[in-house]
């Protein structure tokens, strides 16, 4: 039941504001300094926050890798990365409910929202006298070195020796990737609840760009909805070569693929090219994503990451 509520809830507010712009960030909090948030709103910081709360697990990661682990009082119930993180106070977060007064109890300096929080709770905490800076979804992973970034500027950290080592893994991986000519066709499965119409991932989304950039082709681009339901019709003409298995997490295995009816005349499941994944890589918009970048580039070519 967690595994349906948690997917519900992310797909909701990823289809929502999925390809929403990068918000600007006017000037570094050194003394009083405003910043404008996803929403387009003014946020006042008179010093580097101190006491921060995180409303959803990229924000987590982020605040962590910047090096403002320390500075983290609270997360929401899903953050479960890095391990340190577990200890903290859960704010909630299931089916987009937070409890308010545990956040308030908490007396944070800043709330760090992102998108899977409604505008409507940003509100509500700002009402309550708190200040709230709500983090856009990057688009490209350019964009999420300048996410980065503006979380640094938030907690008074130094975030260029993590983006510069950022940059380097992405641009080893490109090197690599960008004289292929030959891309094998990717079947990324999210959720397969219902094997005859599993989610996977859409244009626009990570999902799609990282499997491109790792040198795929991802048959869900071919979809409209950024977070599709696939028949196994249109798998079965796509014909995918490799299969990966996002949903691993929860149990999926490559002999549960390669068991189900109607799924053996696709070229993966009559190859075995059929890899379990883990799906916080691609889905949350942190530093990670180059983790998954890699992992996909070493799936999907494995004679260039020997």
């Amino acid at each position: 039941m967690l595994r349906k509520t948690f997917f519900l809830t992310v797909l909701l507010a990823l289809v929502m504001t999925a390809c929403a712009p990068q918000a600007a960030v006017a000037t570094q909090p050194s003394a009083a300094a405003t910043l404008i948030d996803g929403l387009g709103r003014s946020v006042v910081m008179n010093e580097a926050a101190q006491h921060v709360v995180s409303l959803a697990p990229s924000n987590t990661e982020i605040l962590y890798a910047v090096g403002a682990g320390d500075q983290v009082i609270g997360r929401d119930e899903f953050s479960d990365y890095p391990e340190e993180a577990k200890a903290l106070p859960s704010v909630g977060g299931s089916m987009g409910e937070y409890s308010v007064e545990t956040i308030v109890s908490l007396k944070p300096d800043l709330v760090l929202a992102a998108e899977i929080n409604s505008p409507e709770l940003v509100k509500q905490l700002e009402d309550l006298g708190l200040t709230v800076y709500y983090l856009k979804n990057p688009t490209t992973l350019e964009e999420m070195y300048v996410n980065l970034e503006i979380v640094a500027q938030l907690t008074g950290e130094d975030p260029t020796k993590l983006t510069d080592s950022l940059k380097a893994r992405v641009t080893a991986v490109d090197e690599k990737i960008m004289p292929l000519s030959a891309r094998p066709s990717v079947f990324y499965e999210i959720d397969a609840t219902d094997p005859a119409k599993p989610y996977t991932y859409g244009p626009g989304t990570f999902g799609d760009l990282l499997i491109a950039r790792a040198g795929g082709f991802n048959i869900g681009n071919e979809l409209t909805d950024p977070y599709p339901q696939i028949s196994l019709e249109q798998i079965v003409v796509s014909n995918p070569s490799i299969i990966l298995l996002g949903d691993s997490m929860w149990g999926v295995s490559a002999e549960s693929v390669l068991a189900r009816p109607g799924w053996e005349t696709i070229e993966a499941v009559k190859s075995n090219q059929i890899f379990p994944i883990d799906d916080n890589l691609i889905s949350r918009p942190g530093p990670r994503l180059v983790d998954g970048l890699e992992q996909l580039a070493k799936l999907l070519h494995p004679d260039l990451f020997q």
